[in-house]
């Protein structure tokens, strides 16, 4: 028995999952040679127990651009993958200068619940981002996230309150996510045809909202966005516009 329960101890005491750093450099191998807009930037984590990771970002300038925006996309995938690809290489051309960054990754066939163990280093990548944009000369900031990507960023700002965040959309976020001690609007995003546990926390989510945050069903869009990329741009593009 006492063997049992110092086992038991010792599972216990085991690291949660790492990230896996080579399905994300597989990412990065694959991505980068059809990359056509904006510029490939590695970052590193310079704090924490992270310390000395590095990161890619794609980083796509805006003339005379009224903010920058850090784009996060969600579980598993790249900086340049699905509805991620359109908004960061269009929202350029709106006046808006973007920062797509590349998010920790488990295996291909980890689940939604083994996520949170990354969500520090997550966290860690997105502070390292807003420093990248503030030493870029952007005096406002704001995040765009979808779908894991949004319960990454509220981890984020949970460990950064003083964030110099101006707002935030979040799509199709999966969480009953709290944002109603967030100092700046939000806007949550998603689609009516969207997964069923992005519908059943849309009530808990919309309570949480204040001031200029909003709430949009996008009609006939599902939670990627397929075939809806102009209406999710436009949708973005407003909500910033009002926002910032």
């Amino acid at each position: 028995m006492r063997l049992f329960a110092l086992l038991f101890t010792l599972l216990l005491a085991l690291p949660a999952a790492a990230a896996d750093y080579a399905r994300e450099k597989k990412w990065a191998d694959e991505v980068l040679p059809s990359v056509m807009t904006g510029d490939p930037v590695w970052l590193e984590i310079l704090k924490g127990p992270h310390s000395g990771r590095k990161f890619l970002t794609l980083y796509t300038e805006a003339p005379e651009a009224k903010a920058g925006v850090i784009v996060v996309h969600g579980m598993g995938v790249h900086p340049d993958w699905g509805l991620i690809g359109p908004l960061r290489q269009n929202l350029p051309d709106l006046g808006y200068a973007t920062l797509s960054v590349q998010m920790p990754v488990l295996k291909a066939d980890a689940k939604g619940e083994d996520y949170p163990a990354t969500f520090d280093e997550a966290a860690a990548r997105l502070a390292q981002a807003v420093a990248f944009m503030e030493a870029k000369g952007y005096k406002k900031i704001a995040l765009v996230s979808h779908s894991m990507g949004s319960r990454m960023t509220a981890r984020y700002l949970e460990k950064t309150p003083e964030a110099p965040i101006q707002s935030w959309v979040a799509i199709g976020a999966s969480e009953a996510l709290d944002y109603s001690k967030l100092k700046f609007p939000v806007l949550d995003l998603y689609g009516e045809n969207d997964l069923p546990q992005v519908l059943k926390a849309a009530a808990q989510r919309g309570k949480g909202l204040r001031g200029k945050s909003a709430q949009i069903v996008v009609p006939k869009a599902d939670h990627f966005f397929e075939g809806r990329d102009k209406v999710l741009l436009e949708n973005v593009r407003g909500f910033l516009d009002r926002a910032l």
